[in-house]
């Protein structure tokens, strides 16, 4: 039985790259693609894939984000995360949110397709450049402190301060989510009190710190 994988990426061209060589693999077709995380959870809900290979920087909802939602909405969808980031905060936060592997772009294709392979049968799959921190950090390295602001914050929570830091209104954030510009504020609200933030400048230190939101040159993002 063939694979059916969602590709979700704000580069055409690389989704268009990804979807030839997965077809080539014979036991994998691509069923859709997305450009954005909002995207990608709209598809995922038309089209029921096995898989989503999740882009992590995307516009508007962005790929952890819409990890969660899908996770939520739809459990037996695996999420693959392929990605340029190898940064261990980033692998954490998204095993943490359901993904079932995560893989950087520099792999290999035939890397790329074994982690689809491993996700889709339930296992999980490790790129080779994050797998030792992650392990180490399971074992007992570094562990996130309790009192970590961001880690009180609710799934919706987390949501919410993406889409602020990235300069959203509440109204663009409502529609985004599908949920009233009322609770995008009782949300709002709620987040700034558990960060300690101010103003919309603090929520963006904030998301900025914690990685949620990238600042780089448009010419050097893949």
């Amino acid at each position: 039985m063939s694979i059916r994988v969602l590709i979700a990426d704000d580069h055409a061209i690389l989704r268009e790259g990804i979807r030839v060589l997965l077809q080539a693999a014979g036991d994998i077709v691509v069923v859709g693609e997305a450009e954005d995380g909002a995207q990608a959870v709209t598809r995922c809900e038309e089209l029921k894939p096995d898989v989503v290979l999740m882009d992590i920087s995307m516009p508007g909802l962005g790929g952890y984000e819409a990890t969660l939602q899908i996770r939520r909405l739809m459990p037996n969808v695996r999420v693959l995360v392929l990605t340029q980031y190898d940064n261990k905060e980033y692998v954490l936060r998204f095993l943490k949110a359901g993904a079932a592997g995560y893989v950087l772009k520099k792999a290999v294709v035939t890397e790329i397709i074994s982690a689809i392979r491993a996700v889709a049968r339930g296992e999980t799959f490790l790129h080779a450049a994050v797998a030792g921190a992650v392990i180490q950090d399971y074992l007992g390295g570094e562990k996130p402190t309790e009192g970590d602001a961001y880690e009180r914050l609710s799934d919706r929570e987390k949501q919410v301060l993406k889409l602020v830091a990235e300069g959203l209104t509440n109204k663009e954030i409502a529609s985004l989510l599908e949920i009233a510009v009322k609770t995008v504020m009782v949300h709002r609200t709620n987040l700034m009190a558990k960060i300690g933030a101010h103003s919309r400048t603090d929520l963006f230190k904030f998301a900025l710190r914690k990685g949620l939101i990238v600042v780089e040159d448009e010419e050097n993002k893949t």
